[in-house]
């Protein structure tokens, strides 16, 4: 009977320890407000990164694809769960839905992009500090200006 009920008790806090671990595995809701876009034809693409070295070698830590379903004189809202932590965000206003920034003859690009809490000023690619958020339950709401060559 006392291994039973030891069984029993040890079911129960590991079963409480997963239940934790998911749950904070979800993390805290995320929104991402953009701000100027232009058109609702496409997608809106998020790329994360982790930190300088993928965003440097362009390996994403994360991507998520949205629908521009419920945008508003340019304005647009996207929620979605992600563990807290360090991220830079990248945005493509995918116009056409190829999953791709389409670029001129000149390689300038022809559709939007944006970056988390930073907009883009000089004709100079950001480093990942530029642009790098800390996402924490308290601190989750991050703000993208989009900008059109």
């Amino acid at each position: 009977m006392m291994k039973k009920i030891k069984g029993l008790r040890w079911s129960l806090f590991l079963g409480f320890l997963w239940s934790v671990s998911f749950c904070y595995g979800q993390g805290a809701e995320t929104q991402v407000r953009v701000f100027g876009i232009r058109s609702g034809n496409g997608n809106v693409v998020l790329t994360f990164f982790k930190n300088k070295e993928g965003f440097e070698k362009r390996q994403a830590f994360k991507k998520m694809v949205f629908d521009k379903k419920t945008i508003s004189s340019g304005h647009l809202t996207l929620a979605f769960k992600i563990e807290p932590g360090v991220y830079g965000i990248t945005l493509l206003d995918d116009e056409n839905g190829n999953g791709k920034m389409d670029k001129n003859f000149i390689g300038m690009p022809k559709e939007g992009f944006g970056f988390s809490n930073f907009y883009m000023e000089r004709w100079k690619r950001p480093t990942f500090d530029d642009f790098k958020v800390n996402l924490t339950a308290a601190e989750n709401t991050v703000e993208v200006k989009v900008k059109y060559m």
